[in-house]
């Protein structure tokens, strides 16, 4: 039988800030319900549309800038996504031209969102032996339900 004991760190972020840190735990027993788990930030919006642009972007984008905004009408509410990619490289280049071309009809899936409109609203193109493609995107997310 395994009764290896380590320590946690008494600084260690929590989810519950009321209950005290464990000073030991065993590894071989099971998870304490009453012990605090580690801090995991959850996902925003924001994040979850870097996600798909990038995972859109076929992995050979740099972020550059996002800005969000959030709006609303008598009917709907939700964010505006500004998201400018940098795509450095010639087969980025290429990537790049293909996001430009599937994104305004790209199906995105974000949990509790829907995208209105997903448009590029700004490239620029530069040529040369350091060929470099910059694209400006523009979505619009509708809360659902």
């Amino acid at each position: 039988m395994l009764t290896e004991t380590f320590a946690i760190p008494a600084d260690l972020e929590t989810k519950s800030h009321d209950s005290p840190a464990p000073q030991q735990q065993h590894a071989s027993s099971p998870p304490r319900m009453d012990v605090p788990r580690r801090y995991r930030p959850r996902r925003t919006v924001a994040d979850r549309v870097r996600e798909a642009l990038m995972k859109l972007a076929q992995g050979h984008a740099s972020l550059l800038t996002h800005e969000e905004k959030a709006w609303a009408s008598i009917t709907f509410s939700g964010t505006r996504h500004e998201v400018m990619l940098d795509f450095d490289g010639a087969e980025a280049v290429a990537a790049g031209e293909e996001f430009i071309e599937e994104l305004p009809e790209h199906e995105f899936r974000i949990p509790g969102q829907l995208v209105a409109e997903a448009a590029v609203r700004e490239v620029d193109h530069r040529f040369g032996a350091d060929e470099r493609l910059v694209v400006t995107a523009v979505l619009l997310l509708l809360e659902e339900g």
